[in-house]
């Protein structure tokens, strides 16, 4: 998104990414890494681990993500995914929309300091809920209780405010 792109578009509140979550059987990841240090990586370890989506890895160049086969694009994938997960630039979003469309994909879903109107647009005009700016592992785990602050699982539930040393 450049800094002058100013936000017009509204997406769908949090009880209806909620359903969107809910009605899901499926999730495509495209951009999908094998790095241990992206955040695509974090997303589909959460996901495969946490979830009962099947996860689908799309992403040309690696033959396999967390020991399940990629998938060069989503024309590929054995069903159409119910949301597809976009870690993708700015740039390559239109592209990953008619991908997207052209699967039968349900929802697409661009991650956290993802944001493109024009896509959203047309993806909405193409019958696609869409979500942007969001990253799908902290919302299912927000809804699902699972979720401190910071973005992670602390493990600890009680309602006294932490002490720190």
């Amino acid at each position: 998104m450049s800094s002058e792109e100013t936000r017009t578009w509204t997406g769908p509140s949090a009880p209806e990414r909620l359903n969107l979550l809910r009605q899901a059987k499926s999730i495509a990841i495209v951009g999908a890494s094998d790095k241990p240090s992206r955040a695509s990586y974090f997303v589909a370890t959460y996901l495969q681990s946490s979830t009962r989506y099947k996860v689908y890895f799309v992403n040309p160049v690696v033959k396999e993500i967390l020991g399940e086969p990629t998938y060069a694009s989503l024309a590929d994938l054995p069903e159409s995914p119910d949301i597809v997960d976009v870690f993708r630039k700015h740039d390559d979003l239109p592209g990953v929309l008619e991908e997207a469309i052209a699967a039968g994909a349900k929802t697409l879903w661009l991650q956290l300091g993802s944001w493109h109107e024009d896509v959203a647009k047309e993806a909405e005009a193409a019958g696609l809920d869409v979500v942007m700016d969001r990253c799908v592992k902290i919302e299912h785990a927000r809804f699902h209780g699972g979720l401190h602050l910071a973005g992670f699982d602390t493990g600890v539930i009680s309602s006294k405010r932490q002490v720190l040393a």
